[in-house]
């Protein structure tokens, strides 16, 4: 039995950022220098963070796997334990189990073109595979990346997409619903950007993440472009309460997205994408 996968390890809060009014990023370090040193993630991969008292809630590891020993967490406060984690300051110490889940294809997506689409705070699951490919530029092509908000003030991270940008054979593009007089990315939703893409079908996957019917639009036009289906790749957002595959709640169809997923092949889940009670 892996003990790191059942029982919390202690985690220390050592960097805290307020991306927006809601929604905070928090970097933790791992007390015990064992587990520490043997902790290994995939992109795309998942942690369930505990706060005693509270209750404990999966969140998406959004750091580099390069440096495992310090995780990178992004919490949006919409719940009574997620307002707990934003509330926490640096030295504050929290459980932390993990990781879990199949992360992003990025073994067999080398030599490949790479496009990310998300939404929201759908970024985070990503951000990992943006900077895996940006730190291991050459061995893949051409990187595209597409990022749309609510509202321009939701956008996080906007030093990194500057940083992104300017890196060889990649594009960054942004889109808000809603634009203040700085913006000066697109007013309208994500989709329109794909107008503005120089998007290459061949030899090339998709990885989307973020609220559903924005996934399902993106989806949608990727197949019009001519992507095969088992090139997209969809990371699923479900209630993981146990992260095992144990208590149901994140079931989906015969599977479960805690530990099938949450990164799926379109092509395998495309019966059940989209459709009610799934």
């Amino acid at each position: 039995m892996n003990m790191a996968l059942h029982c919390p390890a202690e985690a220390e809060i050592i960097a805290r950022k307020q991306e927006t009014p809601s929604i905070v990023s928090l970097t933790v370090r791992l007390t015990d220098s064992g587990f520490a040193n043997g902790f290994q993630f995939q992109p795309g991969q998942f942690n369930m963070l505990y706060l005693h008292g509270v209750g404990e809630i999966p969140i998406s590891i959004s750091s580099d796997p390069a440096s495992p020993g310090t995780l990178s967490h992004t919490i949006r406060d919409v719940g009574r334990v997620s307002h707990g984690f934003a509330r926490l300051e640096v030295g504050d110490r929290i459980g932390l189990r993990g990781p879990f889940g199949r992360g992003w294809p990025l073994q067999d997506t080398r030599t490949h073109n790479v496009i990310i689409i998300t939404g929201g705070l759908g970024c985070a699951p990503v951000v990992p595979v943006i900077d895996y490919v940006i730190n291991r530029r050459k061995a893949y092509g051409r990187l595209i990346i597409m990022q749309g908000v609510k509202h321009s003030d939701d956008l996080i991270w906007r030093e990194r997409y500057d940083v992104w940008d300017a890196h060889p054979d990649t594009q960054v593009l942004l889109a808000a619903d809603v634009g203040d007089k700085k913006w000066n990315g697109l007013v309208g939703p994500v989709t329109e950007l794909f107008d503005q893409a120089q998007l290459p079908t061949e030899h090339s996957k998709a990885f989307l993440c973020g609220p559903e019917p924005m996934i399902r639009a993106c989806v949608q036009r990727l197949l019009e472009e001519g992507l095969p289906e088992n090139s997209i790749w969809i990371s699923m957002e479900r209630n993981m309460q146990c992260a095992l595959g144990q208590c149901g709640h994140c079931q989906f169809g015969d599977r479960f997205v805690c530990k099938d997923g949450p990164v799926f092949s379109y092509a395998d889940i495309k019966h059940l994408f989209g459709q009610k009670g799934f």
